[in-house]
């Protein structure tokens, strides 16, 4: 028996979570069935529940709960030796003193450790900028969202390479900011999906997401990888890995029902054993 969570995947028993948590009900669901079908916005309790009863969960989330939020990625790229832009953690603004922003050689990224759609990041290009990011990451923790990282700047031609990972399909698009004037890469922000460009490079950036995935299980996430260029060189063939994405946009996928037909077919090839 296949027990489904998710809205638009079907299993022999129907249910969902959504703004509650998982109950005993659940539980004996999870002891029942043969495998599990969760939802990407499942919760850590639905998840913890779900794979201590049942043997087979489908997305594979532990690396998600394992290392959460900006802060989790950039822990588990180093826990992993993967290449990522230098990276400084803070969990909250009292740990971050002003000699630090002082240090600092700017320009830089701040990021919140939540958020998506670029609302959280900010290209940073003086002292008195980093200061007054420090106000707005202190206002977000007395909103109950505490931490951010301070990352070195990586120039590239206006462009970022996100590779999204649905069971074993892997599809890859450049996301292209033509404007110089924007730093941010998120479609919402302006930027143009390009998935023909660099082919050789694209098939660089999924072999080490390829990689990074056998080595967690993740099998339903967008990362986002960055190729550094130097203005008048080609890019470097060393991709640096920015972050994950538990939650991805579904443009380049070509919308969401071509993204729904290809969840549809991961989930049924992971049923099979393929």
């Amino acid at each position: 028996m296949v027990v489904s969570y998710h809205p638009v995947i079907p299993g022999d028993v129907n249910r969902l979570c959504a703004g509650r948590e998982p109950d005993e009900q659940d539980r004996d669901w999870f002891r029942k069935a043969r495998a599990v079908i969760l939802p990407q916005g499942c919760s850590e309790s639905l998840y913890r529940m779900a794979v201590r009863h049942c043997p087979r969960v489908f997305p594979n989330y532990r690396a998600r709960f394992l290392y959460p939020g900006k802060i989790g990625d950039i822990r588990l790229f180093r826990a992993l030796g993967f290449p990522h832009p230098q990276t400084s953690l803070f969990l909250s603004t009292a740990h971050c003193p002003e000699s630090f922003l002082a240090s600092l050689s700017y320009p830089a990224v701040f990021k919140g450790n939540h958020g998506g759609e670029g609302e959280q990041v900010f290209p940073v290009f003086s002292f008195q900028e980093a200061r007054s990011c420090l106000r707005h990451f202190a206002q977000m923790e007395r909103c109950g969202f505490p931490g951010f990282l301070v990352q070195q700047f990586i120039p590239t031609d206006g462009r970022d390479l996100r590779v999204v990972v649905i069971g074993h399909t892997i599809v890859s698009y450049w996301r292209v900011q033509d404007d110089p004037s924007h730093f941010w890469h998120n479609t919402s922000r302006g930027a143009r999906i390009d998935p023909h460009r660099d082919p050789d490079l694209q098939a660089v950036g999924r072999r080490w997401v390829r990689h990074l995935c056998a080595k967690t299980g993740i099998n339903l996430a967008g990362f986002d990888l960055l190729f550094p260029c130097q203005k008048g060189r080609a890019p470097a063939q060393l991709p640096l890995f920015l972050e994950i994405n538990y939650f991805f946009g579904r443009k380049g996928l070509g919308g969401s029902m071509s993204y729904y037909a290809l969840l549809q077919d991961a989930v049924s090839r992971w049923l099979a054993g393929h």
